[in-house]
């Protein structure tokens, strides 16, 4: 789950991975606020040799994709599944294993998008990213991208998100004048150490 926001079936998940930030900001934002490129990078979730290892590899971060053994690393990276509050148990997690002045990293949805009008309104939309959000309090800073789905075309689009959302995807499709609907993701950062 940590390589797409959501869990669909296989067919669907290929199709959403084919169209998630084809422009590659949320790498380029991971890069900016870590960095990433010839450092250890630990990604939570992750998975081996999928989107976002790839993603990061390609910056040149040397990626681990379990803590299992792992006693130091630069970076932590959680992607949507991680760091759903967060905890202060999973903050004493990932202190223990960064190095000083090592960065977290959290990737969640942000909401106020074309996304969100499909899954609906959920709990973390807009909470996490308030001043008394668990993130803000906890130290955290966000950056907001603004990312896109793009489809090969507005019929595959609307095919797409009819399958896989019924009826909220049959609406958000019947809006689309591109083959591309927003999505905007936070990324949650601080040092520790």
């Amino acid at each position: 789950m940590a390589d797409l926001p959501l869990e669909l079936d296989a067919a669907l998940t290929d199709r959403l991975a084919r169209a998630l930030d084809v422009e590659g900001k949320i790498p380029r934002a991971l890069e900016a606020l870590g960095p990433v490129a010839d450092r250890d990078v630990l990604l939570l979730d992750g998975v081996e040799g999928g989107i976002r290892a790839r993603q990061l590899a390609d910056l040149g971060a040397r990626v681990a994709i379990t803590a299992d053994g792992a006693d130091s690393t630069d970076v932590v990276i959680g992607c949507w599944s991680s760091f759903r509050g967060p905890s202060p148990a999973e903050l004493a997690d990932a202190e223990r294993v960064l190095r000083p002045e090592g960065r977290l990293l959290v990737v969640h949805d942000y909401g106020r998008d074309d996304v969100s009008r499909l899954r609906g309104d959920l709990p973390e939309y807009g909470s996490w990213g308030r001043r008394d959000g668990p993130f803000l309090r906890g130290g955290f800073r966000m950056r907001v991208i603004h990312c896109f789905w793009t489809f090969e075309s507005i019929e595959d689009g609307q095919s797409f998100l009819e399958a896989a959302f019924g009826e909220a995807g049959r609406e958000v499709g019947a809006t689309m004048t591109r083959p591309r609907i927003s999505y905007n993701v936070a990324v949650y950062h601080r040092s520790f150490g």
